[in-house]
């Protein structure tokens, strides 16, 4: 592995600009005057357009511009020790250390893991202070190899590591032993209070104080020598702490996901183990993501986001009380966002996570097996391709509210669309000839709907493929959905190519490659192979099966009539009243979805089945803890006021609360009732051209009257078996054990 820093990639003690991107320019002249990149240019505008996104300053007079870049050809360090110092926005002034990291659009994993570790050593004192001290360019370099671990001993010590003991030595404290350098900050708080002093930007450590900074970071961070996990604050002194201790788990994570998601994560650690709280951190960042267990989810007080992208599989921690801010605040004022995590772990009133965990729950603990990839793969492309469904069926069914349900037989001849082409033959906004502007609407609508409920198989296959590895999936997921389509595979062929185009690109990705060839794989080489592979499978040998599967589905489906619809009714409904918004509820769904885009009208019938079911329980629970309030706590009593709004949208998620909590009762009546609302609906033939909606598509729905008697009848139902199971099962709670107490007192 080539050398990330040299000296001819330093500069001290000279004037380089009167703002931050002067400075980034003359360190991107540098990188390029190495052969480091292939184009000033080129890095010159990747690097301003990051550092224009967020600054990059932070406290103690730093900075650590970084970019990723085609043109760079080998991650890069370059480092300027600027005279004047530059404004990179830290709160407490200029800039007089900054590191420039230049990283190739496609960095191998070893180079973006020094990277990380580099923002990490940042945090240290001790090595800040020695940077500042370097008389030439070549120290720095010996310093920062140091750092990383690359240089000898004599490297490892000028960083100030002798000062402290070694990452092989035991601190004893309280008989409580603790391997230092590998996840413990046990002696970070009281090697900082031995030093008695205080950083300040642009400050160089005294003698007298840098061997307890030293010591302190030999100790620091709860994951200064852990580039590639979770970080837990307290992680050996977990046991000996009290039951009620304060849990937070949180989340870092910057665009490049290089320097700041692991700055912030130590910041937020150091922070937490000062303040005795047991903190764990999950770095979604480009140097390895190990994901927080369940488990862990579940015991914190409340979670921290400091992102300034989206969290990764946000839902694990749907409803903690959460406090999200850009990643840099976690680097600012890690303080005040553990104080507030904390605030709001104790506010009944403070913002939650939004979402429901039930899915990825229930996965976590298969993470690392293949059942367990495939099942997140599954429920990813499900969760992604539902609002290409939803809005595609119910701009359909607007279209058939504005032109009547021929509108889908005349729609391209109005527009003059032909082979998904307008020939210019056919109407326009400011030429309606012989057609109403209602009318033209109306085919406006219908083929924009049938469009993005076409869509449906590919986005299906593109993001099953994402969810199983990542970004180089998706262009290989979507053309095996396209392909599926084409053989009239549907949405089995969807799922199929999805998982064959991610299983294919998840096992290119796991070899090591020269860094040369490294940088072409996610981009190039494995979206081709991938595609070729799982295509060409789709296309010339299980296609046609499947074609043949969903034909025979789709007959059996439309010979159905009387006593055979009243029995799919009921199954469709149990499946979604069996989960309320997972996995089995999630096929249900897609079942009736992927169906709906045959236009015809059985399809239709189930997809209103399903709607129905699905609205049942949440419902069921607000009727049950209106009329029979004793039994129930002022919090399930609350949930329930909320369910009626979530019933009647829709949302099966609305019943979990209760699920939770009485599982044993809630999801039989589920059920049941969801069962009895899928078997009217079907039975009376009611049908939905709209795959969403709930209550608020009634005048789009054929037959709404007994749409609406089915929901009430399972409601009814449901909410029944519910209360019934609860007395005989004795549960008497909140309410009702306040007026026995009040009764005996």
């Amino acid at each position: 592995m080539s050398e990330l820093i040299t000296a001819d990639l330093v500069v001290l003690d000279q004037d380089l600009g009167e703002d931050r991107f002067d400075l980034i320019r003359n360190l991107s002249e540098k990188v390029v005057q190495q052969g480091r990149a292939t184009s000033l240019e080129g890095l010159y505008a990747d690097a301003k357009a990051r550092e224009s996104k967020t600054d990059t300053g932070i406290p103690g007079g730093i900075a650590i511009p970084h970019c990723r870049s085609e043109s760079v050809t080998e991650a890069t360090l370059a480092m300027a020790r600027p005279a004047p110092g530059v404004d990179f926005g830290a709160k407490d002034g200029p800039a007089d250390l900054i590191f420039f990291i230049a990283a190739p659009e496609g960095a191998d994993q070893e180079h973006l893991t020094l990277l990380s570790k580099l923002a990490r050593s940042l945090v240290k004192k001790s090595f800040v202070a020695s940077l500042r001290s370097a008389e030439d360019p070549q120290d720095v370099v010996d310093l920062v190899n140091g750092a990383l671990g690359l240089g000898g001993a004599s490297e490892a010590s000028d960083a100030g590591a002798s000062a402290g003991p070694s990452s092989d030595q035991v601190s004893q404290e309280g008989g409580s032993k603790t391997p230092t350098g590998e996840g413990s900050t046990s002696l970070a708080a009281g090697a900082r209070a031995a030093a008695g002093a205080t950083a300040t930007a642009g400050a160089t450590a005294t003698a007298g104080a840098s061997g307890a900074e030293a010591a302190a970071s030999s100790a620091d961070t709860a994951a200064s020598d852990d580039d590639h996990g979770t970080t837990s604050a307290t992680e050996d002194a977990a046991s000996t702490k009290d039951s009620t201790e304060k849990r937070l788990v949180a989340v870092t994570a910057c665009p490049t996901g290089i320097a700041h998601t692991y700055m912030a994560a130590d910041s937020l650690a150091q922070v937490a183990e000062e303040k005795g709280i047991r903190l764990d951190v999950e770095t979604q960042g480009s140097s390895g993501n190990e994901a927080l267990s369940q488990e862990t989810i579940d015991a914190a007080d409340a979670v921290i986001f400091a992102v300034s992208v989206d969290v990764r599989d946000r839902e694990r921690f749907a409803g903690k009380p959460v406090i999200e801010s850009p990643v840099k605040r976690g680097i600012d004022e890690p303080e005040a966002m553990i104080d507030e995590a904390i605030s709001a772990s104790e506010d009944p009133n403070a913002r939650r996570v939004s979402g429901s965990k039930s899915a990825n729950a229930s996965a976590a603990s298969d993470e690392g097996t293949w059942g367990g990839r495939i099942y997140r793969s599954l429920m990813t492309g499900v969760s992604y391709m539902i609002p290409f469904v939803a809005a595609g069926g119910l701009l359909v069914a607007i279209s058939f509210i504005l032109g009547g349900y021929e509108i889908a037989n005349n729609a391209n001849d109005i527009l003059g669309i032909s082979d998904d082409a307008v020939t210019g033959d056919g109407a326009s906004l400011f030429n309606l000839g012989d057609t109403s502007l209602l009318q033209y609407l109306a085919a406006v609508a219908n083929v924009i709907g049938n469009f993005a409920i076409g869509l449906l198989v590919p986005a299906l296959a593109g993001y099953i493929a994402f969810g199983m590895s990542g970004r180089p999936g998706i262009a290989p997921g979507f053309a095996a959905g396209l392909v599926a389509n084409t053989v009239g595979a549907g949405f089995l062929g969807g799922i199929v190519g999805g998982l064959l185009a991610g299983v294919v690109a998840y096992l290119l990705a796991k070899p090591k490659l020269p860094r040369w060839l490294a940088g072409m794989m996610p981009v190039v080489i494995i979206p081709l192979l991938a595609t070729m592979i799982s295509s060409g499978l789709m296309f010339l040998i299980l296609g046609q099966p499947i074609a043949w599967i969903m034909t025979v589905l789709n007959d059996f489906l439309m010979s159905m009539s009387g006593a055979s619809a009243v029995v799919l009714g009921l199954i469709l409904g149990a499946m979604m009243g069996a989960d309320l918004g997972g996995p089995i509820n999630k096929a249900a769904y897609l079942f009736a979805t992927a169906g709906l885009s045959a236009g015809n009208d059985v399809s239709k019938e189930i997809m209103a089945a399903v709607i129905a079911a699905g609205m049942v329980t949440p419902l069921a629970m607000a009727l049950a803890t209106t009329i029979r309030k004793k039994h129930f706590t002022e919090a399930e009593i609350s949930n329930g006021r909320a369910a009626w709004l979530l019933g009647a949208s829709f949302i099966s998620e609305g019943a979990i609360p209760f699920a939770a909590a009485d599982p044993l009762r809630v999801i039989p009546s589920s059920m049941v009732g969801s069962a009895v609302a899928g078997a009217v609906c079907m039975g009376s033939h009611v049908a939905s051209p709209a795959p969403h909606g709930g209550v608020w598509i009634v005048f789009l729905v054929d037959n709404w009257p007994m749409y609406l008697i089915s929901v009430v009848i399972g409601t009814i139902v449901t909410a029944a078996v519910y209360l019934v199971l609860k007395g005989l099962g004795n549960a008497k709670t909140g309410n009702e054990k306040a007026d026995e107490v009040a009764a005996a007192s």
